[in-house]
């Protein structure tokens, strides 16, 4: 009973640890190589040249954060000559099949001109040290610098889309 005990405390101290680290920024993270919508090697673009804001996005929740995003887009926001955004297709925690959701991306790409990615394995959660991003929307921010300043796992309150705004705009 002890030992199962112990094994339960180390566990929820390696837990806790994890998210602790997860959530300390800024710190650096690096240019991963995910896919294009053709599945082709891509990395990802302005890297070290702008301040990207990307969203890392599971497809079976594309909507969580979808009047935030209508409002930053709509109002410019977090528009400027120094910012470029695109997103990240989540692959691996899609439900759908993987042909299916570059499809729609790819119509959605031909729609409206942005760039799209897709990561099929956690390349960005492994990597940057995200933790578990199934169905969320994850909006991040990485300077040119290289350091991801802002992120932010699943639906936005309006308090954290103020957090949000004031990391962005400093990026602009």
């Amino acid at each position: 009973m002890k030992l199962k005990a112990l094994l339960i405390v180390a566990l929820a101290t390696f837990a806790i640890a994890n998210t602790a680290e997860a959530q300390s920024l800024p710190r650096k993270v690096r240019n991963v190589e995910v896919q294009d919508l053709d599945a082709k090697k891509a990395r990802l673009p302005w890297w070290g040249e702008k301040n990207l804001l990307i969203f890392y996005v599971d497809p079976e929740v594309p909507k969580q954060n979808h009047d935030f995003i209508t409002y930053i887009e709509e109002t410019g926001r977090v528009q400027g000559p120094n910012i470029e955004g695109f997103g990240i297709v989540n692959l691996k925690d899609a439900v759908y099949p993987n042909n299916l959701v570059r499809k729609i991306a790819d119509a959605r790409t031909a729609k409206n001109g942005a760039t799209i990615l897709c990561d099929p394995d956690h390349y960005i959660s492994s990597a940057w040290r995200l933790g578990d991003c199934d169905n969320m929307f994850v909006i991040m921010l990485i300077n040119k610098q290289g350091e991801l300043v802002y992120v932010h796992k699943g639906e936005m309150d309006e308090a954290e889309q103020q957090r949000f705004i004031a990391a962005a705009e400093p990026l602009r």
